[in-house]
């Protein structure tokens, strides 16, 4: 029997209140305050309360204090990425960034997901209100720039070379080497 940690990651209807995931929840918590209270000149404090954080993170990484995620664990960062200021990461799922990022401020990527259909989504276990959840994982290519207040559903994948305006909400895949923005986010130029 899979763990609920495991259906998470399967994309699978799991319990976000297990207490395996609460325990991971809490653990990023803590991380996360201490580095969003850190001294920004203090570069070894901070760079290890990431490596703790976060699943992978390569060189050169720099993330902007706040920063909100989930669990932090199923979150990579290639090389060189900068993550500006107030990103929130919902990592239920894997979130891949690749190297030579630029996340403006206020970026939102979301994994979660929740049926559509209030009586589908929303159910009662003895005195609790209980939500059904599942995820979809996130990818972010290489040499990609967002710009703030953009907001990555469930499930996209963009590629290499990208340019997404700000206050994009990007709802489907964006191809290589174009750029693309709106509500819904859509390409709007090839950049080759």
């Amino acid at each position: 029997m899979k763990t609920n940690f495991e259906k998470m990651l399967a994309g699978e209807v799991y319990d976000s209140r297990d207490p395996k995931l609460l325990e991971l929840y809490h653990q990023a918590r803590r991380l996360i305050l201490a580095y969003n209270n850190s001294d920004s000149k203090d570069r070894e404090l901070r760079q290890q309360l990431l490596n703790q954080l976060l699943g992978k993170i390569e060189n050169g990484v720099w993330i902007e204090s706040p920063f909100f995620c989930d669990y932090g664990i199923n979150i990579e960062i290639g090389e060189n990425t900068f993550v500006n200021t107030n990103c929130m990461f919902l990592d239920d799922n894997k979130i891949r960034i690749g190297k030579n990022g630029l996340i403006a401020p206020y970026v939102q990527i979301y994994t979660a997901t929740h049926p559509l259909k209030a009586s589908d989504r929303i159910y009662q276990e003895g005195n609790n209100t209980r939500y059904h959840t599942s995820t979809k994982p996130v990818t972010i290519g290489d040499n990609v720039w967002i710009g703030g207040n953009s907001v990555i559903f469930p499930g996209v994948t963009i590629g290499n070379n990208v340019t997404i305006g700000a206050g994009s909400v990007v709802t489907k895949d964006i191809p290589d080497d174009v750029l693309a923005f709106g509500n819904p986010c859509v390409v709007q130029k090839i950049l080759k």
